[in-house]
């Protein structure tokens, strides 16, 4: 395995001081890591270094045709002082599914969750300790090549940056409102709608803007193929609870394969519910709504951990789930899922991993 070298800050910034406010991503910590890729030689020179500018050329094939992948995680301070990551491991399995789709190569999935875990060691102090926040980790790959032409890179750089955070709504864990997208597409099978890559995310942002205007949350989209079969939300898979069973969207290469939603997924089994990874129209849900078995929704992602949603607008049909409250399923997720994350219950399927 690589050595790590370690070159830390000479000028430290100021810590924030109200965990209550620390607005998502836009505080970063003092240092990043970073990995050189070079055709011949690999990935090589990890190493922590202060968080600076990146110095690039206009060329940058990154600016011009978009091969970059990134992940999302999070640091948590248990109340004894503990530092949790969670199932960090999964994580750079997903990178190296994303990079295998943008012709990136593959890293050493071990050797990089030590470097997150060497980063934030270094960042602890960075770590807030009020119940909802953590330090989110955002690991992400993206070309250098100085060259205007569609090709796989030849020299790429693998960066990891930190920052403090609270609730990624404004609502925090009150119910959000979604937009269902009716115009526009963001993926179909065979495109990088399992990736996480930026152009996925740009092709979201027209719909975005529009929910926004109509005073929404997000954006849920429907399958870029039939336009009526539920996919995800923009930042979260989504769960709906009809009658007994809780129905998530199947994964066929057009979602992303969240690691909330499978934490989540193996939770509601080894608690007995009855879940289904399927296909589920909008017209199913309209229907449930309408003969009154839409009992809850939920969204699952790393930022918003569990992400009630309490109306969904489709056209001119406004549908209230559950009185637009947080319902009994997803009250226990978050509970338990949040337990584990900030260590106040007992980890028995063995997810997170402790930082020394």
């Amino acid at each position: 395995m690589q050595k790590i070298k370690i070159e830390l800050t000479k000028n430290p910034k100021a810590k924030p001081t109200d965990e209550t406010n620390l607005p998502f991503g836009t505080i970063f910590t003092d240092h990043m890591f970073v990995m050189n890729y070079d055709e011949g030689q690999g990935w090589h020179d990890p190493r922590v270094v202060p968080y600076a500018p990146i110095e690039l050329e206009p060329s940058a094939m990154c600016l011009h045709y978009g091969q970059e992948v990134f992940e999302g995680l999070k640091a948590y301070r248990t109340k004894d002082g503990r530092i949790l990551l969670f199932r960090p491991d999964q994580n750079m399995a997903r990178l190296n599914v994303s990079n295998e789709r943008l012709c990136i190569p593959a890293i050493d999935e071990e050797f990089c969750v030590e470097a997150i875990k060497t980063l934030v060691n270094i960042e602890k102090d960075w770590i807030p300790s009020l119940e909802g926040t953590s330090l989110y980790i955002r690991p992400f790959i993206f070309a250098t090549d100085a060259h205007v032409g569609v090709h796989p890179a030849k020299h790429l750089l693998f960066i990891i940056i930190c920052c403090p955070v609270g609730a990624y709504y404004p609502e925090g864990l009150n119910p959000v409102k979604i937009y269902v997208e009716e115009k526009y597409v963001r993926s179909v099978v065979g495109g990088m709608g399992y990736t996480k890559t930026g152009g996925n995310y740009a092709a979201s942002l027209k719909s975005q803007d529009e929910a926004e205007k109509q005073n929404y949350t997000q954006v849920l989209w429907l399958d870029g193929v039939h336009r009526k079969y539920i996919e995800e939300v923009g930042t979260m898979n989504v769960f709906f609870v009809i009658g007994d069973e809780i129905i998530t969207p199947a994964l066929r290469g057009s979602i992303l394969s969240g690691i909330t939603r499978k934490s989540s997924i193996e939770l509601l089994k080894s608690w007995g519910y009855k879940v289904s990874e399927r296909p589920i129209s909008i017209d199913e849900i309209v229907e449930a709504d309408k003969n009154g078995q839409l009992k809850e929704s939920f969204g699952t992602g790393t930022a918003a951990v569990i992400s009630p949603i309490g109306q969904l607008k489709y056209g001119g049909n406004i549908m209230e789930i559950n009185n637009g409250k947080i319902g009994e399923i997803s009250q226990k997720l978050y509970d338990n899922l949040t337990g584990i994350q900030w260590g106040n219950l007992e980890d028995t399927m063995n997810w997170t991993v402790e930082v020394k």
